[in-house]
């Protein structure tokens, strides 16, 4: 049987792997359209810290799904589907390409794979296991985790508050451990037709890229974004305040830190994300891996696959 459904290319990998530049480069080739999959780039005056394609990038390229809502505002996966699906139906009218680039692998899963059925939240329940995080700290609560879902705790990192008490949340309101659910779902929806591409590169090479970028980030004006956004009342403890670069400079900014620490632990800290990236991406068997010296051979790999 023909199959129509709609042919997609995902540009992947971690982050400082020169995604933006190559998804520009097959958009101009192959008349494409740019979505994003970047979990930080939806926010509006996240920037600089974010890595958004710049100006120069987004010329006669249609880009979408960035500056979407401000800092303050809730943003998840299941969100980020709703609005993706209609922008992609958009894109295939005009008889263009689909380019979905960026780094968080769980839009790009719940994208292409479906949403996992969760019950909603439990506010009461939240709230209570963020008390016992403040007052505990994060290990006891990641040993609670890491006791009743062994599989989940293995892949969240252990300070990663938000999914931990979400995988708690989802074991206490259903009795199944999160991995159990994962494993049923198996994100077997498949709407597209997707050719999915992750740039491979050498680790010290990749870990060069990360620690000039995090330099170069600070030079354009990384303290300056973050300042704004603490002035324009933006709370230090919002989730995207906590991410790479901006929880950093905030610590700079209260004086925690001098800006040499600062710059150095958002080296360290960008070089852990990467390698967290890289964990999760080898483990989907779609993905096809191209070795960073010879991206110029994808543009013959995405002409096969249209």
């Amino acid at each position: 049987m023909k199959d129509n459904r709609q042919k997609i290319v995902v540009i992947t990998g971690p982050t400082a792997s020169g995604k933006s530049s190559l998804a520009v480069e097959l958009a101009r080739r192959f008349d494409g359209e740019i979505v994003n999959a970047d979990s930080m780039q939806v926010y509006r005056g996240m920037d600089v810290g974010t890595a958004k394609p710049s100006t120069e990038e987004r010329e006669n390229i249609p880009h979408h799904l960035f500056d979407l809502v401000n800092p303050d505002q809730e943003f998840n996966a299941a969100i980020y589907r709703s609005l993706a699906l209609p922008e992609l139906a958009k894109i295939a009218e005009k008889g263009h390409l689909s380019m979905v680039v960026g780094g968080t692998g769980l839009y790009i899963k719940t994208l292409l794979g479906g949403l996992l059925e969760c019950p909603p939240s439990d506010p009461e329940f939240r709230l209570k296991l963020n008390r016992e995080w403040d007052v505990l700290g994060s290990a006891g609560i990641y040993q609670r985790l890491k006791t009743l879902d062994p599989e989940s705790a293995g892949r969240i990192h252990p300070n990663d508050r938000v999914r931990i008490v979400r995988a708690l949340e989802i074991n206490h309101l259903t009795g199944k451990p999160l991995s159990s659910l994962i494993g049923k779902h198996r994100f077997r929806d498949r709407p597209f037709r997707a050719f999915k591409i992750c740039l491979q590169m050498d680790r010290e090479q990749l870990y060069h890229r990360i620690d000039k970028r995090s330099k170069i980030m600070v030079e354009n004006g990384l303290i300056e974004e973050t300042e704004g956004l603490l002035k324009e009342g933006y709370s230090a403890d919002l989730k995207p305040m906590n991410s790479l670069g901006y929880r950093h400079m905030i610590k700079y900014l209260q004086g925690t830190w001098s800006l040499d620490e600062a710059i150095n632990q958002l080296k360290k800290d960008t070089r852990r994300y990467a390698k967290r990236q890289l964990t999760w991406f080898n483990a989907d068997p779609d993905i096809q891996w191209i070795p960073f010296e010879k991206r110029a051979d994808i543009y013959q790999d995405v002409e096969a696959f249209l």
